[in-house]
């Protein structure tokens, strides 16, 4: 990625290195179609959650008259109702008696489905009663392969035989949930699992680095499934990361631009991060393409091993064996069934309906007794009570993806479970139904909320766009105020980053519009200085003559003259401009090194005059003794004062020898420090009184006009930039009226702005001090 290419911070469609799309709710996106399939162990069933609303999928609760017409229960299942060949009047009789047996134990009413597809639904319930009318006068019949090859007639036949309520949920589209058994134990196992959101805040809080070695240990694990699970996150967490770099990034170039009169390029920079993150996402690729070929493989072995049980089926049915072992053999079948996993799509519907057709024409046959079916019946009671129960559990779960995925699963286990008694069939279902509203309900008013939230962040974004557009159309004269138009835009770039994303369809389209402004202002600040920059090479001329004149006399004995001289030239340097950014630090050091030499040599020749420096060490080490020693009382305004004249009698002591200057320095201020602390002294009084003492040191340094000079300077400017930051706190505070933890971040900002008024007003004290000192 290059240093000056910038991402949407806010988009969530980012791509790097061709890799593939990953929606931070939906780790990995099948390219295959969905299988179509209602029973499998080692099938998983996944959700898209987005925040935009085309994304947003509402997945309405399956009625249980839906859920009947695929299901195989214990006791029995129903046959598809289908048009099909009349054949023989008895025969069809016989078979739609038991089809209509079995119709009625399931509940009439359906869930309602969504605004848009209410027309659909309403015909489609039409088209239903007219089948069921029409059905009256025709049969069952099992759909073969051989049948569809050899007669035109009975495959138009068979293909009728699948419904449409039917073919509805068999042809999910890619972004709905993808069905799987779910016994009871595998409920319990999923929500052992990591969650989600668990996933998700997991990799969340791991730097780049740390993603990078997660997915490289990732891939190297064994089962493929594990590895899908997590490695979507790890995308996702890895994404965020080169998105807030992007930014920051960008950031970096809002100041490099100010400087930037040569308009320069940035060089490209390989991220080696990157190069690795997508090296093991290859490894990743290749081994879900060896899995996802034995997972085909498996599914024609699967689609074997249900024709078998097709075949067995049969052979039961004309069996003469006693009703109990027959009936033993196909709870028998019945199992082996389930455990088998998903087939090929395209044999999914024939291989159901002549399963459903088998299972009915075997109840027909042995006419179980009444006795064994009410217990079936009581059991299958039993079993959805639990699972209506589950689903009530879900309204107290606190995660709204969470909840809407159990409830997927309780609703593939539902359709796993046979007939009720009539009685309670309406009534169970019933209330599994109004469970799995109030789920969907508080699901669609989440992202209804989070919607209205975008809007409103769209709205913010327009009004940033606008201000920036206004500054775009500003004219500058003077590197003054392209420096304070320079702020305004660094101001509107850190606003933005504090507001969540935009409705989708426009959330990269208005930062496009945003990001245009900056980059068309510092287009024109760039062209502004590339005129300045001829002033700027005169200026680092003339500098360069001031560093030949301070080499001239850096030697120089002459103390008093080439003092006058050398400070003449430091206020010829302060008079003129800058010069480029890439010369600037040069020249400074060049000419400051000269400066210091001088003055370096003076000092050392003045502080061995006199030959007293010993003895002054001496004293002063008997100076930082008695405070050590000294019994201070209860009254800080004495034992202020005391510290005060301690530090009077050690400024009236003489040098020190030159090498044990700094030691000796050191130790008395610890010293001073340490009484401070321990008398409760505020750290206004203990920072003036320190800056005092400091300031006096440098009045006795051959060069002190320039360095007091500088030390107001730096005053200054940290007074003008703790002031910049309270303007921005401040500003920044009304942004958070809408935030969840507006209070906390509110509060935190006030500490903040506290904080610094505190250390402007202490730094206003030592500007004071140090004006005064020159007075």
């Amino acid at each position: 990625m290059k240093n000056n290419e910038l991402l949407n911070p806010d988009s969530e469609n980012n791509n790097e290195n061709g890799a593939e799309n990953l929606n931070p709710q939906q780790p990995e996106e099948k390219t295959e179609k969905p299988e179509k399939k209602s029973s499998s162990k080692t099938s998983k069933k996944k959700t898209v959650d987005k925040t935009d609303e085309k994304e947003i999928i509402k997945t309405e609760p399956v009625s249980e008259k839906d859920i009947s017409r695929e299901e195989v229960s214990d006791t029995g299942a129903e046959a598809p109702k289908k048009k099909v060949k009349k054949a023989a009047s008895g025969k069809a009789e016989g078979t739609n008696k038991s089809a209509k047996k079995a119709s009625e134990e399931e509940p009439a009413e359906q869930i309602e489905e969504p605004a848009k597809e209410k027309k659909k639904a309403t015909k489609a319930k039409a088209r239903v009663k007219k089948d069921d009318v029409e059905n009256k006068e025709t049969e069952n019949k099992e759909v073969t392969t051989e049948e569809v090859s050899e007669d035109k007639t009975d495959k138009k036949a068979s293909e009728s035989e699948v419904s449409k309520d039917t073919e509805k949920k068999e042809e999910k589209p890619a972004k709905e949930i993808i069905a799987s058994k779910t016994d009871k134990k595998d409920y319990e196992k999923e929500e052992t699992e990591d969650s989600e959101d668990e996933l998700t805040e997991k990799y969340s809080k791991l730097k780049k680095e740390e993603l990078v070695e997660a997915v490289e240990a990732l891939v190297m694990h064994e089962d493929i499934n594990y590895i899908r699970r997590h490695i979507g996150y790890i995308k996702v967490a890895f994404r965020n990361r080169l998105k807030e770099e992007s930014v920051s990034d960008y950031e970096i170039n809002l100041q490099k631009k100010e400087v930037s009169e040569e308009g320069e390029d940035m060089p490209e920079v390989v991220d080696e991060m990157v190069v690795r993150f997508d090296k093991a996402f290859g490894v990743y690729k290749q081994k879900k393409t060896v899995y996802d070929q034995a997972v085909e493989k498996q599914k024609h072995d699967n689609l074997k091993a249900k024709e078998e049980i097709l075949e067995e089926l049969r052979q039961l049915i004309e069996s003469e064996e006693e009703l109990k072992k027959t009936y033993d053999v196909f709870k028998e079948l019945q199992e082996k069934w389930r455990e088998i996993g998903p087939v090929p799509q395209s044999a999914n519907n024939t291989l159901w309906n002549n399963y459903h057709f088998l299972v009915e024409k075997f109840f027909d046959k042995v006419k179980i007794n009444k006795e064994l079916r009410d217990l079936d019946l009581k059991k299958n009671l039993e079993t959805k009570t639990e699972l209506c129960e589950k689903a009530e559990e879900l309204l107290l779960e606190s995660s709204i993806n969470k909840s809407f995925q159990k409830l997927q699963k309780l609703h593939e286990a539902w359709k796993e479970i046979g007939p009720v008694p009539k009685d309670k069939k309406d009534e169970i279902w019933d209330r599994f139904k109004a469970a799995s509203d109030a789920i969907n309900e508080r699901r669609q008013s989440y992202y209804g909320s989070l919607r209205e939230e975008q809007n409103k962040n769209y709205a913010a974004k327009i009004v940033l766009c606008e201000k920036a557009e206004q500054l775009v159309e500003t004219v500058s004269q003077s590197p003054r105020e392209w420096q304070k138009a320079t702020d305004q835009i660094n101001e509107l770039f850190r606003v933005w980053k504090t507001i969540g994303f935009a409705p989708k369809k426009v959330n990269d389209e208005v930062w496009v519009r945003f990001r245009t402004a900056l980059d068309n202002f510092f287009k024109h600040k760039k062209e502004f200085f590339r005129k300045y920059k001829d002033e700027q090479t005169e200026n680092y001329n003339q500098k360069l003559n001031l560093c030949l004149q301070a080499e001239a006399l850096k030697d120089s004995e002459d103390w008093k003259k080439t003092t006058d001289e050398l400070i003449a030239l430091q206020q010829q340097w302060k008079k003129i401009g800058p010069v480029p950014r890439k010369f600037s630090d040069k020249v400074w050091k060049r000419f400051r090194t000269a400066c210091d030499e001088f003055f370096n040599r003076k000092a050392e020749y003045f502080s061995n005059i006199g030959g007293k420096q010993e003895e002054n060490l001496k004293k002063k080490k008997e100076l930082i003794e008695k405070i050590k020693t000294h019994k201070y009382s209860t009254d800080n305004t004495e034992n202020l004062n005391i510290l005060k004249e301690f530090q009077r009698q050690w400024m009236e002591i003489g040098f020190v020898p030159f090498k044990q200057k700094d030691a000796i320095q050191n130790e008395f201020r610890k010293t001073i420090n340490e009484q401070f602390d321990k008398l409760n002294i505020s750290r206004k009084v203990k920072s003036t009184i320190g800056f005092k003492h400091k300031i006096e040191n440098l009045k006795k340094s051959p060069n002190a006009d320039n360095i007091i000079n500088k030390e107001r300077s730096f005053l200054m400017g940290k007074i003008n930039a703790l002031e910049n930051d309270i303007k921005l706190w401040e500003n920044n505070i009304g942004f958070f009226a809408s935030s969840k933890k507006a209070d906390v971040l509110k509060s935190e900002f006030e500490n903040k702005i506290e904080m610094a008024k505190s250390d402007i007003t202490v730094l206003q004290e030592k500007l004071r001090i140090l004006n005064e000192s020159q007075s």
